[in-house]
């Protein structure tokens, strides 16, 4: 801007120059050839006149040839200002307005700084604005940064690994920082905030385990292992499912079904709010949690979006439970033999994570190393009959690309319609495609690690994600009796949502905040263990 302010002081300069040139000249000739004497200003008027081509007042004619060739000098003057001012300045300064620079420096307080941008950084910011954490992410790429800013997105210039950027980040006042460039770059990144900040709590996203330990070494307060955690997931999700461990809660004799159901593509619920999808009403089904990208939400409130890809946990009758158009979600547990696809580190962490369960495991590659059973590629229907897939439950795809990934999914449901295919989706975007082409359950790789991220950064709300130990527990309540739930409050007191009451031998799942726990009932409640201590310790 300095340098456009001198420009355009300069180009002012010459066009006052100018004028004031040829009024002085003009001035001066009118009264030596044409016998006439002016007024200053009234020479300026016929200057600018001339230089504008506006017209000449009331002097033209002129008599002499002097002031006939002063007049076209100044015309002429007039168009060479026009033609060379627009390409030197107009245009220029034009183009500089509408590719203005990014920013370089914040003023947030209190913020979280995200070193890079990613898919999983936005889902962590998706996270950050909905409990109204101030972020700010800090790019080495300009156009990235520009294109954010203009998204409405808090984003700087300037390398992450610099002092002087995390500086300008005002990372002095922040209140954590999120290195997710690269394994070699974030180290970097996290000694430049420590000098910064040395309170400064950091989070590091680590690709490779084996380089964890540098990360910690640097400074980082914690480190996101996500493949490892998603493979972690995928264990358990093949284990058991929440439907299971709802379904074992229950005590008292029913007729309802709890059951999984995926909203897919074109389903009448998507885009309906709880609230509004009166189809769940009319059928008396209770939805008391959802699977919504990576994390699960107990209890949702009404206005929550049912949207594509969403698995509902829902209790209902078994006959009104088939009448929703939503596709069931098959869950098995403890299987005797699950098929994995891919060794890298999350078919790795995923077949560890089996084996200390004593499920039998079939590893596939297309490579031949340590651990893999079956040498082959998964997209060929001859390498799944040789691992036997008549023969398993469950099929975890765990390939670090999504195009295979989608191929071999529509293979097994050709081979096998009844297996449970779990599968990984390194892009966002591919998730629909995989539930479209069959997978039962896909968890994306970005929305997997940006949840994580959130649950490490977020404080107002308890976000849980796959890899979690959640449960389910009941628990009879004889210090709340007497109590709305609203008034008890279990939540808040202890981090734990209630989610449906044993009362008189039936199940109530039709509860709200003006529910009264009596005397008698038992409480089925959700949360972490530690959470489920918590309310045992305040219903006694």
């Amino acid at each position: 801007m300095k340098e456009w302010h001198r420009r355009i002081a300069l180009a002012l300069g010459v066009v006052s120059f100018v004028i004031v040139s040829y009024a002085t000249i003009y001035w001066w000739a009118m009264g030596t050839f044409e016998g006439r004497e002016i007024a200053f200003v009234k020479a300026l008027q016929v200057t600018v006149e001339s230089l504008t081509t506006a017209g000449f007042g009331g002097h033209a004619p002129w008599e002499s040839t002097v002031l006939n060739l002063l007049v076209l000098a100044m015309n002429l003057s007039g168009v060479l200002l026009v033609f060379l001012g627009l390409p030197l300045f107009a245009i220029p300064l034009l183009r500089q307005a509408l590719e203005s620079s990014p920013p370089t420096r914040s003023g947030l307080t209190d913020h979280v700084i995200i070193c890079s941008h990613s898919q999983q950084d936005e889902v962590l910011r998706e996270e950050l604005e909905a409990v109204g954490v101030p972020y700010l992410f800090v790019d080495s790429d300009p156009d990235l940064v520009t294109e954010l800013v203009e998204a409405g997105r808090n984003a700087i210039h300037g390398d992450p690994e610099q002092i002087g950027t995390l500086r300008a980040a005002n990372a002095a006042n922040a209140r954590a920082l999120v290195a997710d460039v690269d394994d070699e770059a974030n180290p970097i990144v996290i000694l430049s905030a420590r000098r910064v900040n040395p309170e400064l709590r950091i989070v590091s996203v680590v690709r490779d385990y084996r380089v964890v330990d540098y990360h910690e070494f640097a400074g980082a307060d914690e480190a996101v292992l996500a493949r490892q955690q998603l493979g972690e997931s995928f264990a358990m999700r093949a284990r058991t499912s929440f439907e299971r461990d709802l379904r074992e809660t229950i005590e008292v004799e029913n007729d309802l079904e709890v059951t999984e159901l995926l909203v897919e593509e074109g389903s009448p619920l998507a885009g309906e709010t709880l609230a509004s999808a009166g189809v769940l009403d009319e059928l008396r089904i209770t939805v008391v949690g959802m699977w919504i990208g990576g994390k699960f939400v107990v209890s949702p409130p009404p206005e929550t979006v049912l949207e594509e890809n969403t698995i509902l946990l829902a209790i209902g009758d078994h006959d009104h439970v088939e009448q929703v158009t939503a596709r069931p979600v098959p869950t098995h547990y403890h299987p005797e033999r699950v098929i994995v696809c891919g060794y890298g580190t999350v078919g790795y962490s995923v077949t560890e994570a089996l084996r200390r369960e004593g499920i039998e495991v079939t590893v596939v590659d297309r490579q031949k190393k340590n651990g893999v059973d079956v040498v082959g590629d998964v997209n060929d229907p001859e390498t799944h009959q040789r691992a036997r897939v008549a023969d398993a439950e469950t099929v975890i795809l765990a390939l670090d690309e999504d195009t295979p990934t989608i191929y071999g999914t529509l293979v097994l449901k050709q081979l096998d319609p009844e297996v449970e295919i779990i599968a990984r989706a390194d892009d966002t975007d591919s998730v629909w495609k995989l539930y479209n082409a069959g997978a039962d359950y896909v968890l994306s790789l970005p929305t997997l690690t940006g949840e994580i991220l959130a649950s490490m950064l977020v404080d107002e709300v308890d976000i849980v994600t796959p890899q979690m130990e959640f449960e389910f527990a009941r628990s009879a309540a004889p210090a709340l009796a007497g109590q709305t739930l609203a008034e008890a409050d279990v939540r808040f007191e202890t981090g734990c949502t209630v989610i449906a009451v044993e009362r008189d031998d039936r199940l109530v799942t039709d509860i709200g905040p003006d529910f009264r726990i009596g005397e008698a009932d038992v409480l089925i409640v959700a949360g972490r263990h530690e959470a489920i201590e918590a309310f045992e310790r305040l219903a006694s």
